[in-house]
């Protein structure tokens, strides 16, 4: 199954810009999609980053400054839409998925759970917290996304729109993005992959002193 990873090159992360500096930002970033790939590779995807600029990754790139909402259902156009390049016009369209690049807990189980699910229904979303859409597999040749406000709602409202049938997937690891200082936490708890290990090497800690977790740097 392609996986296509939106990663914005400009500026990522700004809302980490209290716990990092810009350059700190866009290392944190790699490292959140560089476990990503890692984890949707292992899990029997192949994945293509859908990139603001141009990326250096050992992965297929496509370049679309667009904002995300437009970028993603071009890409969703010519993979599932009628006239779609990569359509194969003797079947019913192959499910792509969209998984976001600052899934830093992301495993292939969990990948792997959401590829089962988009396989039993036309769309399959795991939601973020909050009601946003953090990943998602789609089939259904007319369904495409809105990511402004609770994504995950409108999604859903979407595919009941086009007659998709639908599915959630409640999976804490593909529900966790990290854009906030506090969501550094998760990472540094459930983390397995580089973004981890990348927060441990810039000297941030867990410190529970205060009786509850909280992220520090040393």
């Amino acid at each position: 199954m392609e996986v296509i990873v939106p990663f914005s090159t400009d500026r990522p992360k700004s809302r980490l810009s209290d716990a990092l500096s810009p350059d700190e930002r866009s290392a944190f970033a790699r490292a959140m999609l560089d476990d990503v790939l890692d984890a949707v590779a292992a899990a029997g995807g192949e994945p293509r980053v859908l990139a603001t600029d141009a990326v250096d990754v050992d992965r297929p790139v496509t370049v679309d400054d667009r904002p995300l909402t437009a970028a993603v259902n071009a890409a969703l156009d010519a993979r599932l839409g009628a006239d779609g390049d990569e359509r194969d016009a003797d079947g019913p369209p192959e499910p792509v998925a969209v998984v976001m690049a600052d899934l830093a807990l992301a495993t292939p189980d969990a990948v792997e759970r959401l590829f089962a699910a988009g396989r039993d229904a036309d769309v399959a979303v795991a939601p973020g917290r909050g009601g946003g859409t953090n990943a998602f597999v789609a089939s259904h040749p007319e369904f495409r996304v809105d990511y402004h406000g609770a994504s995950y709602l409108d999604h859903r409202d979407i595919a009941a729109e086009v007659g998709a049938s639908f599915a959630a997937v409640d999976s804490h690891r593909l529900g966790t993005d990290v854009d906030e200082p506090d969501d550094l936490a998760e990472v540094l708890i459930h983390g397995e992959g580089r973004a981890a290990a990348w927060l441990r090497e810039a000297g941030f800690a867990l410190d529970a002193s205060e009786g509850r977790v909280a992220v520090v740097r040393e």
